[in-house]
């Protein structure tokens, strides 16, 4: 493995010195932090985007593999409305009409990757992900991040804020499933993923209620005591704009399945993070 450091649209070229086959394209500023800093959404995620593809399709048509490139997508590109409301459930024919700068920026990066696929310069797919929990490491800017600080810091002895109504659903996939879902993604034979290569990856649908019970069960009242419920309308206001009922079938046509449950989920987090849980390392 070579890491190569520093902002993405600065370092094209060394990534580029050697032809590319397969690229994961996963940087991108996070839903809050686009829609307290516009520019910096549309910089990190546009822009770079854009000149990503354009490095890519100048190694295709200079006589170079065409790269393989898996973008991660968001379910933010969708989002309800009273005059555009979503479906029940939800799937890849269901219109993206986002209500964030962060799921509009991904929506384009969509149709870009889409673009650059039919005139020939990249072989493009788009992998949705579910909000990702029980995400480890640090809390960081997603809108999204207290569905796993509302696990993470309390198995960790650390109190966490719940800023959501509790009876709120969402959709979920672990981080064993989400990179699964990549994977499967870039492996798939292009006849396989039937002309767009789009994919919602599967959701786990579990409301906060849920996961907090499930935190209880696991860990004991004194660990999910620790979790305060502190309403912040901002952030209700993207999260409960997301979808959180999906039509797993085209994920399914991969051997794709969500999350049998959030306590599988939670069980998943403990076996591979046993460092970040006090009494198991």
């Amino acid at each position: 493995v070579d890491i190569v450091q520093g902002e993405l649209i600065d370092r094209l070229d060394d990534l580029f010195a050697e032809p590319v086959d397969v690229l994961f394209h996963l940087a991108a500023a996070v839903s809050a932090e686009c829609e307290a800093d516009f520019d910096l959404g549309m910089s990190a995620n546009v822009d770079t985007t854009r000149a990503l593809l354009d490095a890519a399709r100048a190694q295709s048509t200079a006589g170079g593999p065409k790269p393989r490139v898996v973008f991660a997508s968001s379910l933010a590109v969708y989002g309800s409305s009273p005059e555009l409301p979503l479906p029940p459930v939800v799937s890849e024919s269901s219109l993206p009409v986002p209500r964030t700068s962060y799921g509009t920026q991904k929506l384009i990066c969509e149709h870009l990757i889409a673009d650059y696929t039919r005139r020939g310069f990249v072989d493009g797919r788009v992998a949705r992900l579910m909000t990702v929990a029980v995400r480890p490491g640090r809390p960081n800017a997603a809108a999204s991040g207290f569905l796993s600080g509302i696990i993470r810091e309390p198995l960790a002895g650390l109190p966490a804020t719940c800023p959501v109504r509790p009876d709120l659903r969402v959709a979920l996939a672990s981080p064993r499933r989400t990179v699964q879902g990549l994977l499967r993604v870039a492996e798939a034979e292009r006849g396989g993923l039937h002309g767009r290569a789009l994919v919602n990856l599967p959701a786990l649908t579990v409301s906060v209620t849920d996961m907090l019970a499930t935190l209880r069960q696991v860990a004991g009242d004194a660990v999910a005591d620790l979790v305060t419920v502190t309403p912040d309308p901002a952030i209700e206001a993207i999260v409960g704009s997301w979808p959180a009922l999906f039509d797993n079938r085209r994920a399914a046509g991969l051997g794709l399945e969500p999350d049998p449950s959030f306590l599988s989920v939670v069980q998943d987090y403990l076996a591979d993070r046993p460092d970040a849980v006090p009494g198991l390392s």
